[in-house]
């Protein structure tokens, strides 16, 4: 698995557990998780961009 992907899957894993959260929080777990799944991948493709991979 090369770094970008890896990245984007821990964000996407941190992301997960945020979303969980928020979802919680907002009586609708499912939406939180989806958009904690996107806003991982994408910090995730950042970070990785940003590492200059």
């Amino acid at each position: 698995m090369n770094d970008q992907y890896s990245a984007m899957a821990l964000g996407m894993a941190l992301g997960i557990g945020v979303g969980a959260a928020i979802g919680a929080a907002m009586d609708n777990v499912a939406i939180g998780i989806a958009v904690g799944i996107a806003l991982g991948a994408a910090a995730g493709a950042a970070y990785h961009a940003r590492r200059g991979g």
